[in-house]
């Protein structure tokens, strides 16, 4: 009677073990497939997905890395016409309001569908960019305005030529200690 008591329990032990074991099998590749789901975005989606209103660059040089990060979008990536206005009005808000008044959202929107068409013609992309050490930043005042001016250079390929540019960026700190663009020019 113990043997047969023995071997019941050994069966028993066994199908629970067995039992534990193909649980756990079964939730440990549930996880696997629910991680699979996860969606990856695009660098454009990507880029849209900062908030200025809650995280602003806090710096003229993290001010200018985002508006980089944007204008690479609008040379190098596909997006959609909406996603397109979206990037713009994005770009817009590290601009300052000086700068913004220059032209109307209809006109900023058609420059900017322009310049795009006339890099994508001229098969032209932004390879990359440098800004200039933060040490490097030239902070003074102007108006008594707090203003800052730093150099970014880019690399843009041409087909399989490589073109260098160096820009000069001024920013304007705004009543809320936002860096804004003021404004940009080719350093010659």
């Amino acid at each position: 009677m113990k043997n047969k008591n023995g071997a019941k329990l050994l069966v028993v032990g066994i199908i629970l073990a067995v039992l534990v074991i193909g649980y756990y099998f079964y939730l440990s590749n549930r996880q696997s497939a629910d991680r699979e789901e996860v969606v990856e975005s695009t660098l454009v989606q990507s880029v849209l997905m900062k908030d200025l209103e809650k995280s602003y660059p806090p710096t003229p040089k993290e001010v200018v890395k985002y508006f980089n990060e944007i204008s690479k979008c609008f040379y190098n990536e596909t997006y959609t016409e909406e996603e397109l206005y979206d990037l713009a009005m994005q770009i817009q808000g590290l601009y300052d309001d000086e700068l913004i008044a220059r032209k109307t959202e209809e006109q900023y929107i058609t420059d900017l569908k322009s310049d795009i068409a006339e890099m994508q013609a001229n098969k032209r992309t932004i390879s990359s960019y440098q800004l200039s050490a933060s040490t490097d930043v030239e902070f003074f005042s102007e108006n008594e305005s707090k203003c800052a001016r730093l150099y970014c250079e880019y690399s843009i390929l041409q087909g399989t030529d490589r073109i260098s540019s160096m820009v000069v960026f001024v920013l304007r700190q705004d009543e809320n200690e936002h860096w804004k663009i003021l404004g940009w020019d080719l350093d010659e």
